[in-house]
Protein backbone atom coordinates (compact mmCIF):
# COMPACT_ATOMS: atom_id res chain seq x y z
CA UNK A 1 0.00 0.00 0.00
CA UNK A 2 1.36 3.40 -0.80
CA UNK A 3 1.49 6.14 1.19
CA UNK A 4 0.21 8.61 1.37
CA UNK A 5 -3.23 7.17 0.34
CA UNK A 6 -3.62 9.98 -2.43
CA UNK A 7 -6.48 9.58 -5.20
CA UNK A 8 -4.71 6.91 -7.52
CA UNK A 9 -4.88 10.08 -10.44
CA UNK A 10 -3.01 12.42 -8.66
CA UNK A 11 -0.11 10.15 -8.08
CA UNK A 12 3.11 10.87 -9.08
CA UNK A 13 1.75 14.36 -10.57
CA UNK A 14 4.21 17.28 -10.18
CA UNK A 15 2.86 20.52 -8.78
CA UNK A 16 2.25 22.92 -11.27
CA UNK A 17 4.70 26.40 -11.12
CA UNK A 18 7.13 27.88 -12.97
CA UNK A 19 10.60 28.10 -12.64
CA UNK A 20 11.03 30.45 -9.09
CA UNK A 21 15.13 31.37 -9.11
CA UNK A 22 16.58 34.06 -6.57
CA UNK A 23 17.30 37.65 -8.24
CA UNK A 24 20.83 37.34 -7.88
CA UNK A 25 21.21 34.08 -9.67
CA UNK A 26 18.80 35.59 -12.49
CA UNK A 27 18.14 39.34 -12.57
CA UNK A 28 16.00 39.40 -15.56
CA UNK A 29 12.82 37.57 -14.53
CA UNK A 30 10.62 37.48 -17.72
CA UNK A 31 8.47 34.22 -16.82
CA UNK A 32 5.46 34.09 -15.12
CA UNK A 33 3.91 37.76 -16.95
CA UNK A 34 4.21 40.12 -13.67
CA UNK A 35 4.13 43.61 -14.11
CA UNK A 36 7.69 44.98 -13.72
CA UNK A 37 6.55 48.25 -11.92
CA UNK A 38 6.16 48.20 -8.36
CA UNK A 39 3.63 50.02 -6.90
CA UNK A 40 4.22 53.87 -5.57
CA UNK A 41 5.58 54.60 -2.44
CA UNK A 42 2.14 56.82 -1.81
CA UNK A 43 -0.28 53.44 -2.85
CA UNK A 44 2.20 51.63 -0.85
CA UNK A 45 1.74 53.83 2.39
CA UNK A 46 -2.16 53.28 1.51
CA UNK A 47 -2.28 50.05 1.64
CA UNK A 48 0.36 49.45 4.94
CA UNK A 49 -2.47 52.19 6.65
CA UNK A 50 -5.48 50.22 5.16
CA UNK A 51 -3.75 46.65 6.85
CA UNK A 52 -2.94 48.10 10.16
CA UNK A 53 -6.81 49.38 10.46
CA UNK A 54 -8.12 45.75 9.76
CA UNK A 55 -5.56 44.26 11.73
CA UNK A 56 -7.57 45.99 14.93
CA UNK A 57 -10.40 44.04 14.02
CA UNK A 58 -8.68 40.65 13.71
CA UNK A 59 -10.57 38.67 16.18
CA UNK A 60 -13.38 39.40 14.14
CA UNK A 61 -14.33 37.49 11.24
CA UNK A 62 -14.28 39.21 7.70
CA UNK A 63 -17.27 40.43 5.56
CA UNK A 64 -18.07 37.50 4.25
CA UNK A 65 -20.08 38.85 1.17
CA UNK A 66 -17.00 41.45 0.81
CA UNK A 67 -19.40 43.90 -0.55
CA UNK A 68 -17.58 47.09 -0.24
CA UNK A 69 -14.86 45.21 -2.66
CA UNK A 70 -17.41 44.27 -4.83
CA UNK A 71 -18.41 47.45 -5.53
CA UNK A 72 -14.96 49.08 -6.36
CA UNK A 73 -14.95 46.24 -8.72
CA UNK A 74 -18.20 47.16 -9.92
CA UNK A 75 -17.00 50.52 -10.52
CA UNK A 76 -13.82 49.36 -11.79
CA UNK A 77 -15.45 47.41 -14.45
CA UNK A 78 -18.08 49.57 -15.32
CA UNK A 79 -15.42 51.78 -16.84
CA UNK A 80 -15.23 49.08 -19.71
CA UNK A 81 -19.10 49.02 -20.62
CA UNK A 82 -21.83 51.35 -22.11
CA UNK A 83 -24.25 50.29 -19.48
CA UNK A 84 -22.89 49.64 -15.26
CA UNK A 85 -21.80 46.63 -13.49
CA UNK A 86 -24.01 45.73 -10.81
CA UNK A 87 -22.57 44.66 -7.35
CA UNK A 88 -25.04 41.53 -7.61
CA UNK A 89 -22.94 40.67 -10.97
CA UNK A 90 -19.27 40.90 -9.14
CA UNK A 91 -17.33 37.79 -7.31
CA UNK A 92 -13.69 38.12 -5.92
CA UNK A 93 -11.75 35.39 -4.63
CA UNK A 94 -8.36 35.01 -3.90
CA UNK A 95 -7.08 35.35 -7.36
CA UNK A 96 -8.15 34.35 -10.60
CA UNK A 97 -7.26 30.58 -10.18
CA UNK A 98 -9.73 30.29 -7.19
CA UNK A 99 -12.76 32.11 -8.92
CA UNK A 100 -12.00 29.60 -11.63
CA UNK A 101 -12.17 26.57 -9.16
CA UNK A 102 -14.94 27.57 -7.68
CA UNK A 103 -16.28 27.69 -11.07
CA UNK A 104 -16.24 24.29 -11.63
CA UNK A 105 -16.75 23.24 -7.91
CA UNK A 106 -20.46 24.98 -8.53
CA UNK A 107 -20.70 24.02 -12.32
CA UNK A 108 -18.76 21.25 -13.45
CA UNK A 109 -18.05 18.42 -11.03
CA UNK A 110 -18.29 13.68 -11.49
CA UNK A 111 -20.70 13.67 -14.82
CA UNK A 112 -20.04 16.33 -16.38
CA UNK A 113 -17.83 18.28 -18.92
CA UNK A 114 -15.35 21.52 -19.41
CA UNK A 115 -14.06 22.11 -22.91
CA UNK A 116 -11.23 24.66 -23.90
CA UNK A 117 -9.28 25.28 -27.27
CA UNK A 118 -5.36 24.10 -27.22
CA UNK A 119 -3.07 25.78 -26.78
CA UNK A 120 -4.28 26.98 -23.73
CA UNK A 121 -3.67 28.06 -20.37
CA UNK A 122 -2.17 24.85 -18.28
CA UNK A 123 -4.22 25.03 -15.13
CA UNK A 124 -7.25 24.86 -17.14
CA UNK A 125 -7.45 20.94 -16.85
CA UNK A 126 -6.02 21.20 -13.29
CA UNK A 127 -9.10 22.56 -12.06
CA UNK A 128 -11.15 20.10 -13.95
CA UNK A 129 -8.85 17.13 -12.32
CA UNK A 130 -8.87 18.75 -9.32
CA UNK A 131 -12.93 19.06 -9.31
CA UNK A 132 -13.61 15.64 -11.01
CA UNK A 133 -15.08 17.41 -14.07
CA UNK A 134 -14.34 15.48 -17.42
CA UNK A 135 -11.99 17.58 -19.84
CA UNK A 136 -11.88 18.09 -23.21
CA UNK A 137 -9.94 20.21 -25.33
CA UNK A 138 -10.27 20.84 -29.30
CA UNK A 139 -7.49 22.55 -31.16
CA UNK A 140 -7.01 26.35 -32.05
CA UNK A 141 -5.80 27.22 -35.96
CA UNK A 142 -1.64 27.62 -36.85
CA UNK A 143 -1.88 31.55 -35.77
CA UNK A 144 -3.58 30.42 -32.86
CA UNK A 145 -7.00 31.55 -33.48
CA UNK A 146 -10.39 29.87 -32.94
CA UNK A 147 -12.25 28.28 -36.39
CA UNK A 148 -16.07 29.06 -35.27
CA UNK A 149 -17.19 26.64 -37.42
CA UNK A 150 -15.09 24.00 -35.87
CA UNK A 151 -15.85 25.34 -32.33
CA UNK A 152 -19.47 25.38 -32.43
CA UNK A 153 -19.34 21.86 -34.02
CA UNK A 154 -17.68 20.49 -30.95
CA UNK A 155 -19.76 22.11 -28.84
CA UNK A 156 -22.68 21.01 -29.76
CA UNK A 157 -21.14 17.52 -30.05
CA UNK A 158 -19.46 17.27 -26.82
CA UNK A 159 -22.34 19.45 -25.07
CA UNK A 160 -20.14 20.85 -22.25
CA UNK A 161 -20.77 22.42 -18.96
CA UNK A 162 -18.10 24.66 -18.75
CA UNK A 163 -16.28 26.38 -21.81
CA UNK A 164 -13.05 27.91 -21.27
CA UNK A 165 -11.74 31.28 -23.32
CA UNK A 166 -8.91 33.34 -22.39
CA UNK A 167 -9.02 36.32 -24.06
CA UNK A 168 -6.26 37.06 -24.43
CA UNK A 169 -5.20 33.62 -24.59
CA UNK A 170 -2.43 32.43 -21.98
CA UNK A 171 0.21 31.22 -23.61
CA UNK A 172 -0.60 32.75 -27.17
CA UNK A 173 -1.43 35.98 -26.54
CA UNK A 174 -4.35 36.16 -28.96
CA UNK A 175 -7.65 37.92 -28.49
CA UNK A 176 -11.33 36.56 -29.15
CA UNK A 177 -13.46 38.99 -31.49
CA UNK A 178 -16.66 39.47 -29.56
CA UNK A 179 -18.60 37.87 -32.42
CA UNK A 180 -16.89 34.64 -31.45
CA UNK A 181 -18.06 35.00 -28.22
CA UNK A 182 -21.43 35.63 -28.82
CA UNK A 183 -21.53 32.68 -31.33
CA UNK A 184 -20.03 29.84 -28.93
CA UNK A 185 -22.53 31.54 -25.92
CA UNK A 186 -25.10 30.47 -28.21
CA UNK A 187 -23.73 27.14 -29.11
CA UNK A 188 -23.46 26.56 -25.18
CA UNK A 189 -27.25 27.79 -24.34
CA UNK A 190 -28.91 25.56 -27.31
CA UNK A 191 -31.22 23.16 -26.64
CA UNK A 192 -32.27 23.97 -23.06
CA UNK A 193 -28.90 23.76 -21.45
CA UNK A 194 -26.92 26.80 -20.32
CA UNK A 195 -23.82 25.73 -20.77
CA UNK A 196 -21.39 28.43 -18.81
CA UNK A 197 -18.60 30.31 -21.40
CA UNK A 198 -16.23 31.84 -18.92
CA UNK A 199 -14.23 34.46 -21.27
CA UNK A 200 -10.48 34.73 -18.83
CA UNK A 201 -9.58 38.17 -19.27
CA UNK A 202 -6.88 38.57 -16.92
CA UNK A 203 -4.45 40.09 -19.71
CA UNK A 204 -7.78 42.18 -20.78
CA UNK A 205 -6.48 45.89 -19.92
CA UNK A 206 -3.53 44.88 -21.92
CA UNK A 207 -5.65 44.12 -25.25
CA UNK A 208 -4.77 46.50 -28.30
CA UNK A 209 -6.58 49.32 -29.29
CA UNK A 210 -9.85 48.43 -30.44
CA UNK A 211 -10.25 45.19 -29.24
CA UNK A 212 -13.25 45.50 -27.01
CA UNK A 213 -13.75 43.52 -23.65
CA UNK A 214 -16.50 40.47 -23.69
CA UNK A 215 -18.32 42.43 -20.60
CA UNK A 216 -20.15 44.50 -23.11
CA UNK A 217 -21.92 40.92 -24.20
CA UNK A 218 -23.27 40.39 -20.96
CA UNK A 219 -26.49 41.68 -20.69
CA UNK A 220 -26.90 39.43 -24.23
CA UNK A 221 -25.71 36.24 -22.47
CA UNK A 222 -27.38 34.93 -19.00
CA UNK A 223 -25.05 32.33 -19.71
CA UNK A 224 -21.41 34.21 -19.98
CA UNK A 225 -18.75 34.56 -17.40
CA UNK A 226 -16.34 37.28 -17.50
CA UNK A 227 -13.22 36.68 -15.20
CA UNK A 228 -10.20 39.34 -14.62
CA UNK A 229 -7.35 39.62 -12.09
CA UNK A 230 -5.76 42.06 -9.93
CA UNK A 231 -1.94 40.23 -10.70
CA UNK A 232 -1.39 41.80 -13.74
CA UNK A 233 -2.28 45.24 -14.86
CA UNK A 234 -2.62 46.17 -10.92
CA UNK A 235 0.68 45.09 -10.26
CA UNK A 236 -0.52 43.15 -7.61
CA UNK A 237 0.23 39.67 -8.19
CA UNK A 238 1.35 39.27 -4.73
CA UNK A 239 -2.22 40.36 -3.41
CA UNK A 240 -3.91 37.29 -4.80
CA UNK A 241 -7.48 38.82 -5.96
CA UNK A 242 -8.86 37.87 -9.18
CA UNK A 243 -12.89 38.74 -9.63
CA UNK A 244 -15.20 38.30 -12.10
CA UNK A 245 -18.54 39.76 -13.30
CA UNK A 246 -21.93 37.71 -14.56
CA UNK A 247 -25.31 37.09 -14.09
CA UNK A 248 -26.25 37.20 -9.91
CA UNK A 249 -27.35 33.77 -10.47
CA UNK A 250 -23.78 32.68 -11.41
CA UNK A 251 -22.67 34.74 -8.23
CA UNK A 252 -25.24 33.27 -5.75
CA UNK A 253 -24.14 28.96 -6.95
CA UNK A 254 -20.82 29.92 -6.07
CA UNK A 255 -21.44 30.91 -2.80
CA UNK A 256 -22.84 27.43 -2.15
CA UNK A 257 -19.11 25.65 -2.52
CA UNK A 258 -16.64 28.89 -1.52
CA UNK A 259 -14.89 28.48 1.76
CA UNK A 260 -16.81 30.30 4.71
CA UNK A 261 -14.78 34.21 5.09
CA UNK A 262 -12.73 33.15 1.75
CA UNK A 263 -11.44 36.70 1.18
CA UNK A 264 -9.47 37.65 4.81
CA UNK A 265 -10.08 41.26 6.07
CA UNK A 266 -6.61 42.34 5.46
CA UNK A 267 -6.87 40.89 1.64
CA UNK A 268 -10.35 43.23 1.54
CA UNK A 269 -9.03 46.22 2.82
CA UNK A 270 -5.36 46.18 0.26
CA UNK A 271 -7.85 45.60 -2.59
CA UNK A 272 -9.66 48.14 -1.87
CA UNK A 273 -6.67 50.47 -0.99
CA UNK A 274 -4.88 49.49 -4.46
CA UNK A 275 -8.20 49.93 -6.50
CA UNK A 276 -8.66 53.96 -4.97
CA UNK A 277 -4.84 54.03 -6.82
CA UNK A 278 -5.97 52.17 -9.81
CA UNK A 279 -4.95 55.75 -11.93
CA UNK A 280 -1.55 54.91 -11.06
CA UNK A 281 -1.23 51.57 -10.83
CA UNK A 282 -2.72 51.30 -14.28
CA UNK A 283 -0.42 54.19 -15.81
CA UNK A 284 1.87 51.70 -16.70
CA UNK A 285 -0.23 49.49 -19.03
CA UNK A 286 0.37 52.21 -22.01
CA UNK A 287 4.17 51.74 -21.32
CA UNK A 288 3.92 48.14 -21.27
CA UNK A 289 1.75 47.18 -24.84
CA UNK A 290 3.96 49.81 -26.33
CA UNK A 291 6.54 47.48 -25.50
CA UNK A 292 5.14 44.23 -25.86
CA UNK A 293 4.50 45.59 -29.79
CA UNK A 294 8.36 46.92 -29.90
CA UNK A 295 9.56 43.39 -28.63
CA UNK A 296 7.02 41.72 -31.49
CA UNK A 297 8.38 43.96 -33.88
CA UNK A 298 12.15 43.02 -32.77
CA UNK A 299 11.60 39.38 -32.69
CA UNK A 300 10.00 39.52 -36.37
CA UNK A 301 12.98 41.52 -37.63
CA UNK A 302 15.16 39.02 -36.27
CA UNK A 303 13.06 36.31 -37.95
CA UNK A 304 11.36 34.53 -35.15
CA UNK A 305 7.73 33.61 -35.61
CA UNK A 306 5.71 35.93 -33.01
CA UNK A 307 1.90 35.15 -31.97
CA UNK A 308 -0.05 38.74 -32.42
CA UNK A 309 -0.53 39.32 -28.75
CA UNK A 310 -3.33 41.71 -27.15
CA UNK A 311 -1.25 40.60 -23.25
CA UNK A 312 1.78 41.81 -21.50
CA UNK A 313 3.81 38.96 -23.17
CA UNK A 314 4.61 37.29 -26.56
CA UNK A 315 4.95 33.91 -27.93
CA UNK A 316 7.82 33.51 -30.06
CA UNK A 317 9.55 30.43 -32.22
CA UNK A 318 10.23 28.36 -33.60
CA UNK A 319 13.14 26.57 -32.49
CA UNK A 320 14.30 22.50 -33.02
CA UNK A 321 15.59 22.59 -29.69
CA UNK A 322 14.15 25.27 -27.54
CA UNK A 323 14.70 23.74 -24.32
CA UNK A 324 18.61 24.87 -25.40
CA UNK A 325 17.61 28.20 -26.22
CA UNK A 326 16.19 28.59 -22.62
CA UNK A 327 18.97 27.80 -20.91
CA UNK A 328 21.02 29.81 -22.95
CA UNK A 329 19.37 32.76 -22.03
CA UNK A 330 19.43 31.46 -18.36
CA UNK A 331 22.92 31.10 -18.45
CA UNK A 332 23.05 34.83 -19.60
CA UNK A 333 20.91 35.76 -16.80
CA UNK A 334 17.42 35.92 -18.03
CA UNK A 335 14.51 33.40 -17.25
CA UNK A 336 11.79 33.26 -20.04
CA UNK A 337 9.18 30.43 -19.92
CA UNK A 338 9.10 26.80 -21.56
CA UNK A 339 5.87 26.67 -22.66
CA UNK A 340 3.09 26.34 -25.29
CA UNK A 341 3.31 24.72 -28.74
CA UNK A 342 6.84 22.46 -28.72
CA UNK A 343 9.19 24.63 -30.72
CA UNK A 344 7.78 27.93 -29.30
CA UNK A 345 8.74 30.16 -26.07
CA UNK A 346 7.45 32.99 -24.15
CA UNK A 347 8.50 35.92 -22.36
CA UNK A 348 6.96 38.44 -20.25
CA UNK A 349 7.17 41.84 -20.80
CA UNK A 350 9.74 43.69 -18.38
CA UNK A 351 10.96 47.10 -18.28
CA UNK A 352 12.92 48.68 -21.41
CA UNK A 353 16.53 47.74 -19.67
CA UNK A 354 15.00 44.13 -18.99
CA UNK A 355 14.40 43.59 -22.41
CA UNK A 356 16.85 44.93 -23.95
CA UNK A 357 19.06 42.60 -22.10
CA UNK A 358 16.54 39.86 -22.78
CA UNK A 359 17.20 40.85 -26.89
CA UNK A 360 20.94 40.91 -26.23
CA UNK A 361 20.82 37.71 -24.91
CA UNK A 362 19.04 36.11 -27.56
CA UNK A 363 21.16 37.53 -30.41
CA UNK A 364 24.18 35.58 -28.25
CA UNK A 365 22.33 32.30 -27.83
CA UNK A 366 20.91 32.15 -31.96
CA UNK A 367 24.86 33.23 -32.83
CA UNK A 368 26.14 30.26 -30.80
CA UNK A 369 23.48 27.44 -32.05
CA UNK A 370 24.34 28.35 -35.87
Amino acid sequence: MTFPPIRPELAGIEPYGAPQLPVDQVPVQLNVNENPYPPSAECVADIAASAADAARTLNRYPDREFVALRAALASYLSRDVSGEIAVEQVWAANGSNEVMLQLLQAFGGPGRTALSFAPTYSMYPEYARDTMTAWVAGRREDDFSLDLDRARAMIEEVRPDVVLLPSPNNPTGTALPPEAVTALCESAAEDGIDGLVVVDEAYGEFRRAGVPSALELLPAHRNLVVTRTMSKAFAAAGLRVGYLAADPAICDAIRVVRLPYHLSAVTQAAALAALRHAPELLGNVDQLRAQRDKTVAWLRDQGHRVADSDANFCLFGTFRDRHAVWQGLLDRGVLIRETGPEGWLRVSIGTPEEMAAFEDALVEVIKEMT
